[in-house]
Order: C-alpha cells, then structure tokens, then sequence
C-alpha cells in the first residue's frame, strides 16, 4: 500500500450503511426498495464493496464455520470483556488496575474452556497453551492487549485474544486441538496502551526482553511504582526474575496478532480483512515549559514569563511542522529526498494530553506540561523531525524567557512484517473470506499500520505478522469503534484456518 494510503488512517470516514446491514431481507421486492433506498440516499462509495457481511445465507448449517463459536460466543465474549472497567459508565481498564486484574479471571477462563494450559506471568500477562504433536517444537506465540485507554472501544486487543482463544477452542471441538504440529501459546498482554504509566508494551516488552530493569522503577501520576503496583497485586517481582521472562528466540517460530485496523482502508475497500505489510515508528515526547507564576491581573503583559502562551506557539510550530515537513526540513545529511517526500504523506504529529500548574482561571501558570506521539514509516525521516521540531522550540523558548524540557518517554523503529508469514495469513484470510462467501474477484489487500502494536515489541524477539479487521468508519479508541459480527466470524475463521495450515 502506498505511504498516501497510511496517511489516510487517521481520518474517519462515514460508515456507509449500505454494506453493514447486519440481516439479509428473503422477499426479492423489499430487497430492491432498500438497496434503491440507500443509492438515492447515500453517497458512493469509494470502491465496490465484496464483502458486506451480510450473505451469508446457509452456510451456517455448515458446521466447519463453527458460528456458533467464532462469531455467536465470540462477540458476546467482546462484549462481556467490554464491560470489566474502572469507569462509571466508559470503558477504561489500565495496567493491574482492579478491572484490569478481573479480566485477566475471566480471560483464564476462557482460555481454560478451549482446553489451554493457563499461568500468569510476573508482568500480569496471561498465558494458554496447547504443545501439540511436538512439544519440542518451535512455538506460535498469538495474541494481543487486554488493557485500554480512557474512554475506550471494546474490539482494540480484545478482538486479538478473543479470537485467538476462539479458533483454538473450534479445533478442540473438532477433536484436532492435540494435533497440532508445533506449540500454540495465546497471550494477553498486560499492557500495550501505556496509558497508566506512560510507557507502552509492558507486557510484549518483558516477553521479548526489551524492558529494562530500570522499568520497575517508573511512577504513575500517583507516584505508585510499577513494582508496587505488581507487588499490590500478588505478583512478586525482581530486576533478575524480570529479565528472566524474556522468551528464548530458539523456542519461538514466530508472533501473530489479529487487530482491527483503526482506519478507514478495508472499509473503503469493501473488505472484512487485511494482511499488514508493515508499522509505522513512533516517538513519544514529554515537554516541560517553566516560567513565571504571578497574579493574572496585576502582571502587566510585556513582563510576563507566560508559560502557557509559549506552550501554545511550540504546538502550533509542531503542527505546522508536519503538516508541511519539506518546508522545514533541509535536504543535508539528516534528509533525502525520499525521506521527505514520504514524511509529506505519513507524518502525523499529535498533543494529546496537556496539564498546567497551580491551573487556576486568576494565576498565570508556572508551569506547562503537555505530550507530543510523532509516527512516521520513515525511521531517519521521524528522527529528522524530533531533531528539527527540537531545535525550533528550544529558540521559541529562548525568545520568550522561559525553560524548556524535552524527554524522551518511548522510541519504537518502524517494522516490517515477515514476507512468509504474511503470506501465510493472506491464504488463511483468503480461504476464509471464500468458505463464507463463495467466490472472491480480488486479492485480500496489504496495507501500512500507523497504529502501534504489540508486534513492534515481539518483532525484537521473532518474526511477526499482522491481520486486520475492518471497523466502522475507521474510529477507534471512542466508544463509536465497532467491528461487525460477521467480520468478528471472519476473523475468527482466519485464525482458525491459519492454524489449521501451521
């Protein structure tokens, strides 16, 4: 896919309900008023949908569908999941928070119902494992987040786990659970938002052995430790048994993860799934702004060391900055002109998050705090940006007299997708799609990622591979995110296909 195309992830499209009904009308005539109905009503569609999750007329009698477990259970697990939260009325489940620690009951249990052996690990990660015919044998390691961010959908990571656990449990229906060729092991991270303690891939990170044991360390808002925290919960931990839950590369063949897309492509493509060629790298910033704290009515302007009006002319550059990137970066040692021209259709730059102190309506702050999430395919080119948008807010800082702090808090290289694998989930995908729906015209699509994913940690470890699931006018972590029960079905059906094949 082309890097245009990734830069489209991050818009939303209006779903087009034309291809979404979820019920298939039997009298030929309704059929033809509704489908007249949204011609004249809705606006065409970017490409002809193939697949609108919608026909899929007897096959349910079909027993090697399993509807019953990959898509009936399945979305009912999705929603159950949906609703272990820590909020009043939103989905909100962060790292061992106490949703967090019923999750990780009810995802064991599942596990166990698909015939897994269970553990959890010293990170809160939950593992279910099937040896197989071969014990000895590489393993598959599958999986995805159980954790959210604030306000959240219900299918980010959760579809990847539940999925997963609901493929395995078709096949221990189907008596083929033990026969397996290799190990499977599910994984529900702990922890790949980062929303808690500001840094992501807590749980992929110390499976692949990329934490440091300095990462116990870290401090929530609460100024509560990572090993408090664990400790809190019954899971005892050193900076020795952390480095010890790296996974030994030799006894992994390879990681998989199944995701909804988060962008609008496979919907516009008319597509349940998607293999993902590739994950765009990502930067997270913190940046502390400091001046003068006085009284809002008796500081005249032209002295004023205002922190908060320097905050908001350092974002304001950062978004000009990405938006026009070769108007501000220079073709030298840092810049290509590739690099830049594929800067100008993937940069995103984002300030998600900003807080001021004392914070109050008759003060002048003394201080701003505020994040910035830089993600781009190009590694030098998103290196070239921190180093230019760097250097052009330090002098705003220094015009304006007050101090500035940039820290760095998660730096992840950009990753490519294993070509064997992804050719692999491309068949699975495709023979899914064509047991549900009966011929299929066009090839599943490939396309970028510029959501992170547990897979840029487990690509440290072992080979990766990536299938997306189509959602809903490409809207994620909203209430809003939603993922069809047909594609649930289709994605179920994937996994169980791809294994089938291992």
């Amino acid at each position: 896919m082309s890097s245009s195309t990734t830069a489209s992830f991050h818009k939303c499209f209006k779903p087009n309900h034309h291809h979404h009904q979820h019920h298939a009308f039997t009298f030929a005539f309704l059929h033809s008023c509704f489908f007249f109905f949204f011609l004249l009503s809705a606006p065409p569609p970017a490409c002809a949908s193939t697949f609108s999750g919608n026909e899929t007329g007897d096959l349910e009698k079909q027993g090697d569908l399993f509807p019953q477990i990959l898509r009936d259970e399945a979305v009912g697990r999705l929603y159950q999941l949906g609703k272990v939260s820590d909020g009043n009325g939103y989905l909100e489940r962060t790292f061992l928070s106490p949703a967090s620690m019923r999750a990780i009951n009810v995802i064991r249990e599942w596990m166990e119902d698909a015939g897994l052996r269970t553990w959890v690990d010293q990170m809160g990660n939950v593992h279910g494992r099937v040896e197989g015919v071969n014990p000895n044998a590489e393993a598959l390691l599958i999986g995805s987040h159980m954790d959210t961010v604030v306000d959240a959908g219900m299918f980010d990571g959760s579809l990847g786990i539940v999925s997963a656990i609901s493929a395995l449990k078709a096949l221990k229906v189907n008596g083929k659970l033990e026969k397996l060729k290799r190990p499977v092991e599910v994984i529900a991270f702990c922890d790949e938002e980062g929303v808690r303690f500001q840094t992501t891939f807590l749980g992929s990170g110390a499976i692949a052995g990329i934490l440091p044991a300095t990462t116990l360390e870290i401090s929530d808002k609460r100024d509560a430790m990572i090993k408090d925290v664990l400790k809190e919960n019954s899971i005892e931990i050193t900076e020795e048994s952390l480095l010890q839950l790296k996974y030994d590369p030799k006894s992994v063949w390879g990681y998989v993860e199944i995701h909804i897309e988060q962008g609008p492509v496979l919907e516009q493509k008319g597509f349940p799934l998607g293999v993902v060629k590739g994950i765009a790298g990502q930067t997270r910033l913190k940046v502390t702004v400091r001046g003068s704290q006085g009284h809002a009515g008796t500081v005249p302007m032209s002295m004023r060391q205002d922190p908060m009006a320097a905050a908001a002319e350092l974002i304001v550059v950062m978004e000009n900055l990405c938006k026009n990137p070769e108007e501000f970066l220079s073709y030298d040692g840092h810049c290509s002109d590739s690099t830049v021209k594929s800067l100008s259709s993937s940069l995103v730059c984002t300030v998600g998050e900003i807080s001021t102190w004392p914070s109050a309506s008759n003060v002048i702050p003394g201080q701003v705090t505020y994040t910035v999430d830089i993600r781009a395919i190009d590694d030098l080119g998103r290196e070239a940006v921190i180093y230019d948008l760097s250097k052009r807010m330090y002098q705003i800082c220094d015009k304006r007299s007050v101090s500035c702090n940039i820290e760095h808090k998660h730096d992840a290289g950009a990753v490519i997708c294993d070509s064997e694998l992804s050719s692999q989930l491309k068949s699975a995908a495709y023979s899914a799609l064509k047991r549900m729906e009966g011929d299929i015209q066009d090839e599943v699509p490939t396309l970028m990622s510029g959501a992170g994913h547990d897979a840029m940690a487990m690509s440290h470890l072992t080979k990766v591979g990536m299938l997306f699931v189509r959602c809903r006018g490409g809207i994620s972590h909203s209430p809003q995110e939603h993922v069809l029960d047909n594609d649930v079905w289709a994605a179920g059906l994937a996994t169980l296909s791809f294994l089938e094949n291992l």
